[in-house]
């Protein structure tokens, strides 16, 4: 990597953003770095940040291919991307398809059961605070997003769900949450709303089909081990891990284990 030659704009838990080659550009690099619990749990897992970096790519080519405006632009290397620079929302914004995680605690409910309907949550994004969960007339008060983002937000947020859950379906693995955050992209005076960050197993909750395996970052959280596995298992379930040595496959196929 040749980070010292370029100028370190930001670094986070799992991604650094470097200073991209033309105006506008950033890149962004995947480390092997993970955390959890607002890093008070750390660990270095080899080769992490490199299926996230396929596995993100993979994603969000396809969802600019349906439409869906992103920040990502290519993949430079097994590390790094290239994205448009944006201005963050300083939200997280978890779709939850089925009852697990904070949300199975907060209402003391068993994890697995199919929620009725799909549920969009806002959190303020900052560490120092543990994320607290927001309204939006928490939003709107603190001018952290206009209501035309909110909507914007909103209704990208149920087109990207729906997608993700058919592509994991066909991959064998039942798309249980996942967090995503959104920028604005300037263009002049005006800014639209872009997908932003990364989908990875590190930002999804995935559980295999036929068995319920956990097959993203919960196995670090919970101390289940084979984390890099897992998650080299959901990229060869797309058919995108390099090895895979099939160059023919351009999606997921349903595999039996």
């Amino acid at each position: 990597m040749s980070g010292s030659r370029r100028r370190l704009v930001y670094e986070g838990k799992a991604k650094i953003l470097y200073e991209g080659p033309e105006p506008g550009t950033l890149i962004q690099y995947f480390k092997d770095d993970t955390t959890a619990f607002d890093a008070t749990k750390k660990a270095t897992l080899e080769g992490k940040g490199v299926l996230n970096n396929r596995i993100s790519e993979y994603i969000m080519t396809q969802l600019n291919v349906i439409g869906v405006p992103t920040h990502f632009i290519k993949r430079l290397n097994m590390r790094e991307q290239l994205i448009r620079e944006v201005e963050i929302i300083p939200l997280e914004v978890v779709v939850r398809n089925v009852m697990a995680g904070s949300l199975a605690k907060r209402f003391g409910r068993e994890e697995g059961e199919q929620l009725p309907r799909s549920i969009v949550e806002f959190y303020y994004k900052d560490d120092k605070l543990h994320d607290p969960m927001v309204s939006e007339e928490h939003i709107l008060a603190f001018n952290w997003a206009t209501p035309q983002d909110i909507d914007d937000v909103m209704s990208l947020a149920i087109r990207i769900n729906d997608f993700l859950t058919g592509l994991f379906l066909g991959a064998g693995i039942r798309l249980v949450d996942f967090k995503i955050e959104f920028g604005r992209l300037w263009e002049g005076d005006m800014a639209r709303i872009v997908l932003a960050d990364e989908i990875s197993p590190d930002s999804c909750r995935l559980w295999d089909i036929e068995t319920g395996e956990k097959m993203d970052k919960d196995r670090f959280r919970r101390d289940l081990g084979n984390v890099t596995e897992a998650y080299q298992e959901v990229a060869r379930r797309l058919g995108i891990l390099p090895e895979a040595g099939n160059n023919e496959r351009k999606g997921p196929v349903l595999v039996q284990t």
